[in-house]
């Protein structure tokens, strides 16, 4: 979360862009909640500067939770105090500088060891449909039983793969892929594939051998991809064609999507909400036949 989420100015000026809000929860909740429902228990935060605000919406807020009390708002006292539940624990390491995702995964190896452990990228927010699994929950059940790394990867138009890693693979089982090879946001024309990485994995806790000897690579920055390619070379790693949408949160329209998307769904907006749209729609189709 080490980012400076400058597609999102002035709006992130003064504050982290995981907090920016999808309804009523910032999206670093989203993906707080979908890691507590794999089974985590240790979040390892990634920060940088002014991202203060994260720490203290997982703290506890003392005053805020002795007015809502006193009023006996008991309903938004129990969700302030359930932000996070209370057998998971949170630790927060700053990125000195801006070096990569390969390096702000690397920052958390004295926390995390030689475990296997998975990544999350708040801004990649992952929605299921009812009765499915989140994405990370589905994947560190595929872990389980495959015991090695595993990629959330989805197809992509070849023109955007310059903002993906993308793989070639084979066929493996339903869903999942065989991974050949791994490049950082190659070219069109370069790309092995339209199959990109997106923010979900569970990795190998050996991959930290190869992040702490990688040199820069695309961007002048260490990339997590390249230490996925060099692992590969001594361990299976598989791409997974997980169930559910993602929603690109680090783009103004990705976000948008989602907010329609979680606001339709929502229990107290969703039925307002559609009405809202489908007035909208209709002025939309009223403004193009004039």
């Amino acid at each position: 979360m080490a980012g400076l989420g400058s597609r999102f100015l002035p709006a992130t000026k003064a504050q982290p862009k995981e907090m920016l809000p999808i309804v009523d929860k910032p999206l670093i909740q989203y993906a707080v909640e979908e890691a507590v429902a794999a089974g985590i228990t240790e979040m390892v935060f990634i920060t940088g500067r002014n991202k203060r605000a994260i720490e203290d919406h997982f703290d506890k807020a003392y005053e805020l939770e002795a007015e809502l009390e006193a009023a006996n708002k008991q309903a938004l006292l129990e969700l302030v105090r359930n932000v996070i539940p209370k057998h998971v624990n949170c630790i927060y390491i700053r990125q000195s500088e801006p070096l990569g995702l390969g390096h702000a995964v690397l920052c958390a190896r004295p926390i995390i060891g030689d475990e296997p452990f998975a990544v999350l990228l708040a801004d990649d927010f992952m929605d299921t449909a009812e009765g499915v699994a989140p994405v990370l929950a589905q994947m560190t059940a595929l872990h389980a039983y495959e015991r090695c790394s595993i990629l959330a990867v989805q197809e992509v138009p070849r023109a955007a793969t310059r903002q993906y890693g993308i793989v070639s693979a084979s066929a493996y089982q339903p869903k999942l892929e065989l991974v050949h090879g791994i490049v950082e946001k190659p070219k069109p024309e370069d790309a092995p594939s339209t199959l990109a990485v997106v923010g979900r994995y569970v990795l190998s806790g050996r991959i930290f051998n190869y992040l702490e000897n990688l040199g820069t690579g695309t961007g002048g920055e260490i990339q997590l991809t390249d230490g996925i390619a060099a692992l590969m070379k001594d361990e299976r790693v598989l791409a997974y064609r997980y169930d559910g949408t993602r929603y690109d949160c680090g783009s103004k329209l990705g976000y948008l999507k989602a907010m329609t998307a979680m606001g339709l769904k929502h229990p107290e907006t969703g039925s307002e909400y559609c009405k809202f749209l489908r007035d909208m729609h209709g002025l939309i189709e009223d403004g193009a036949s004039k």
